[in-house]
């Protein structure tokens, strides 16, 4: 009799541990351990094989839009499209690297320019869902001699924080000597030391500015007591089995990085701006994107307020399609149809993040050589949904 008791006893404690977890995935925490920072967890959700009928239909179409924008043999593409997580086309061509003659290829990372900011913001979402630090705390309550007591993190998640582009208030006479390379440390402390005025109030319009995305970098550093590179890889890289994802580190790995070229194969040369992270400065590759959008769509990625919250567009002074969320660009059309992406260009290098959420199809270009047809790939969305881009030929 006292056997059985155990026997059950220890039944129930397993169930109940197993509910807690079940229970704990459901609201967007982790039920396994973690250090002092929140982990993004890989999709778990096992979705049904598609049909292959429709899978040839939409890569012969893709393959012909490919064709007509990245067709020449001296286009550089790093290319994916999926459903469910499954790869309906993937295209790699060109040379990455021309020193050395390294194609472009599935495992060969490349710079995502601004799609970094969607990245940058899952981290600063994943702390917020942890209660780590809160969507409407004041900056300045969290990075020493933030001299601006207005901006909170919502601001800079969302382009309403006023402050100025690094990139320019730089370039202003005593501010800063160029031929010294400028860390995300170096932006704060110029504001104070050099009294860097707002471009606008805070909160009063939106104005997408890279300055934003390099203070939530300095926050995930202090928040989790890690630099930048390594906090992103243990919260989001690692966990998603991103392999060849990493932050760009000025000191490190500027022999190794993929260069960016002009549209004529000239090398742009790096410059002091390059060391700033969070606004750019990751390298990944389009499988690598693919786990991130899927564990970014999983009911599991935060609580669900919070989730909706990066899909809310707070730009609404002047009535429009377009407006951003949290680290995210979309469209809402009148039908209530909603376009959620983000595109990014730095020195050659070109990008474009699309995650169609009610299709669940992920769709992803990059290059290192200057062009914008990278942008065009927004033209595939119509294979998949009602959205009113024109697919084919027509601009």
């Amino acid at each position: 009799m006292k056997y059985h008791y155990i026997v059950a006893l220890l039944f129930s404690v397993v169930f109940l541990g197993c509910s807690k977890q079940d229970k704990s995935e459901e609201i967007g925490l982790t039920a396994t351990p973690e250090g002092p920072y929140p982990v993004m967890q890989p999709s778990k959700v096992r979705y049904p094989k598609l049909n292959p009928a429709f899978v040839e239909t939409k890569k012969a179409q893709i393959e012909h839009f490919r064709e007509r924008h990245f067709g020449s043999e001296n286009s550089n593409l790093s290319m994916l499209v999926a459903k469910n997580g499954q790869i309906i086309f993937e295209r790699y061509q060109g040379i990455a690297n021309r020193e050395n003659n390294t194609a472009v290829a599935a495992d060969v990372p490349l710079h995502i320019a601004s799609v970094s900011k969607v990245l940058t913001a899952s981290a600063v979402l994943l702390l917020v869902n942890k209660k780590k630090i809160d969507l409407d705390q004041k900056v300045n309550t969290i990075l020493d001699n933030f001299p601006y007591p207005e901006i909170t993190v919502r601001h800079l998640l969302s382009h309403r924080s006023g402050l100025r582009n690094y990139a320019y208030f730089t370039e202003d006479k005593g501010v800063w000597d160029r031929h010294v390379t400028l860390t995300n440390q170096d932006i704060l402390n110029l504001f104070a030391e050099k009294d860097i005025k707002l471009e606008y109030p805070t909160d009063t319009h939106f104005a997408y500015c890279n300055t934003n995305y390099a203070m939530l970098a300095l926050i995930v550093e202090k928040v989790t007591g890690m630099k930048f590179p390594e906090a992103m890889r243990e919260m989001i890289f690692k966990p998603l089995g991103m392999d060849h994802t990493y932050v760009f580190e000025y000191d490190k790995d500027l022999p190794t990085a993929v260069p960016s070229y002009k549209g004529n194969n000239v090398r742009l040369a790096w410059d002091y701006l390059d060391a700033v992270y969070g606004d750019k400065n990751i390298y990944s590759t389009p499988r690598d994107l693919l786990k991130f959008d899927m564990a970014r769509k999983a009911q599991t990625f935060l609580k669900p307020k919070l989730r909706n919250q990066i899909y809310t567009g707070y730009s609404n002074e002047h009535k429009g399609e377009k407006n951003y969320g949290l680290g995210i660009r979309m469209i809402e059309w009148s039908t209530g149809q909603k376009f959620y992406f983000h595109n990014g260009w730095w020195h050659g290098n070109t990008s474009s993040y699309i995650s169609l959420v009610k299709e669940n199809v992920t769709i992803i270009a990059l290059s290192n050589k200057f062009t914008r047809n990278t942008y065009a790939v927004r033209k595939l969305a119509p294979l998949f949904g009602d959205y009113p881009f024109r697919f084919g030929d027509e601009e």
